[in-house]
């Protein structure tokens, strides 16, 4: 049973328009119109290839998706029930037709769209849900745009769909999946023409008008501060510029815009990725959903937009999102003094104020766990609490109330966040407050030195509690051993470094997992250490 104060708490925050657009999105539906197709738009200068995907079609009617295998022989598998709703999602956004095969594969291409469209009949299923349809008419798209001949059948369903979508925009959800939405409004909006196809590439227009003003904050972060949905919105971007210079539409003023955006949104990206080249984990990231940092970057210089240098400062403060990069030595660090998302929307968000990540060289050494599932699972609780993450956790609670797959309550705020160099030395400083909810007006404070050899992390837990907890998962390939008096021993790579780590109080090695993309685990160690009088003093050093 539903919590009356959590819920309080958790739909206080909406804005008006996502409460009465959750109501009608539930018991008003679009109308089918199935009336002739537009026409095809002339394209005038090339589309620049799009960022190709790994192939998920294996077989005829075989499919892989999030590491998990499954066929579509019959017409019900395609809503099976048995399987995850992200794993059907995947199979209809049509990712499939953006990854490189040989011809027996575009056969098969071809007749899936014909399969899809015999199978699929309007608004019935998780195909014709706004954001796998949004994705679906983006890759259709693409996939004419870049070589394939559009059969008559398959303009008109796509007309359909796009109708259908102008009906269904998520306006209850807004963020990452109103983006979508308007993207595939764009696409076909300048794909097709006359009056109906202005009307849907002017609705598109409209949102980014007043969507990416918020929603891209000025340090370059995507608002949502999930690495990977930043990458998401920017490879949207990126196909949205490429499609305007297509039909020599790059100088309408929303198009003009994109660059600089681009630009920002890359430097953003560039300091959040590790420098093993792949995302860091905060909030809802895992591999493999989206293009890497480096496909990024080659499809904005493929477009003739700038890619960002390497981040070479040895601080790098993201004000507005709130993550800090910090380069010292061979450390890469990333610190988490963000708020967990807009208030409004903090679906991706996991309870993990004050966590951070450490590269040495081009390793991974300490680490958040990841995200393997979206489904209502424990799994899904497990990998959203404040455990799972290297922070420190109070009580055996979450620093943000998250519940539900997708929701949060009440919420971590950062205060105090301090900044400082001297000399060789980086300080940095911050504390949250999201253990006061229980009473004893805990504050969890959190500070990290760092050194060219030694990172030193302060804990201390204000306030009254009865136990707090740190821990410190360490990466894939991580061998660590422990001294006799538990407070100290050593960590070696894969590559043969050496760390060596001390506590102020024993720590004990436990296990733990990393979850590196969705459907993947690996299993790993993590240092846990009980806070004694609630400081702890916790140092590594190469």
């Amino acid at each position: 049973m539903l919590q009356p104060v959590r819920l309080f708490h958790t739909v206080r925050y909406l804005k008006p328009v996502q409460i009465y657009s959750r109501i009608r999105h539930r018991y008003q539906r679009p109308q089918p119109r199935l009336d002739a197709a537009p026409c095809r738009r002339n394209i005038v200068s090339k589309f620049e290839a799009p960022i190709r995907r790994r192939q998920t079609l294996i077989g005829q009617t075989r499919f892989r998706f999030l590491n998990e295998e499954g066929r579509i022989d019959r017409r019900k598998g395609w809503n099976d029930p048995t399987k995850e709703k992200l794993w059907l999602y995947n199979l209809h956004y049509f990712d499939t037709l953006a990854g490189s095969a040989n011809d027996e594969q575009k056969r098969w291409q071809q007749a899936l769209v014909s399969r899809w469209i015999a199978e699929n009949p309007v608004g019935q299923g998780n195909g014709w849900e706004p954001y796998p349809l949004s994705l679906r008419i983006v890759n259709w798209i693409k996939w004419f745009l870049c070589g394939t001949a559009m059969q008559d059948t398959w303009r008109a369903n796509l007309a359909v769909q796009v109708r259908w979508l102008e009906g269904r925009l998520e306006w209850h959800l807004l963020g990452n999946h109103l983006l979508a939405n308007a993207k595939a409004l764009v696409f076909a909006g300048l794909f097709f023409e006359g009056p109906e196809a202005e009307r849907w590439l002017e609705r598109g227009l409209s949102i980014y008008r007043t969507e990416l003003a918020e929603q891209i904050l000025d340090d370059g972060g995507h608002f949502e501060r999930s690495p990977m949905y930043h990458a998401i919105i920017l490879e949207d971007l990126l196909d949205i510029y490429n499609l305007a210079r297509s039909f020599e539409a790059a100088e309408t003023a929303e198009f003009r815009r994109l660059p600089e955006l681009v630009a920002r949104m890359l430097h953003w990206l560039a300091a959040m990725t590790h420098p093993d080249g792949d995302f860091s984990f905060f909030n809802d990231t895992a591999c493999g959903i989206t293009a890497s940092r480096r496909d990024l970057e080659d499809y904005a210089a493929r477009l003739e937009l700038a890619a960002p240098s390497k981040p070479k400062k040895q601080v790098l403060h993201f004000a507005d999102s709130g993550y800090i990069r910090v380069n010292e030595g061979e450390w890469s660090a990333f610190l988490d003094t963000a708020p967990i998302g807009p208030d409004y929307l903090p679906g991706h968000a996991h309870a993990d104020t004050l966590s951070f990540e450490v590269s040495l060289g081009s390793e991974r050494v300490i680490v958040n766990s990841g995200t393997s599932v979206y489904g209502h699972s424990a799994q899904r609780q497990v990998e959203r609490s404040t455990a799972a993450h290297s922070t420190v956790e109070v009580d055996g609670e979450n620093s943000s109330e998250v519940w539900g797959a997708f929701r949060v309550a009440r919420r971590a705020r950062v205060h105090n966040l301090q900044i400082e160099q001297s000399g060789q030395t980086i300080y940095v400083s911050a504390d949250h407050d999201g253990y006061r909810r229980f009473g004893g007006d805990v504050v969890h404070h959190r500070s990290w030195q760092f050194k060219a050899d030694t990172l030193l992390i302060s804990d201390f837990i204000s306030g009254r509690f009865s136990r707090a907890v740190a821990r410190f998962h360490l990466g894939p390939d991580m061998k660590v051993t422990t001294r006799f008096d538990g407070c100290s021993g050593e960590i070696a790579s894969l590559l043969g470094k050496k760390i060596r780590w001390s506590t102020s109080a024993p720590a004990r090695l436990e296990p733990s997992e990393w979850h590196p993309e969705f459907g993947k685990t690996i299993e790993t160690t993590m240092l846990v250490v009980d806070l004694t009088d609630g400081h702890l003093e916790t140092s590594f050093q190469h």
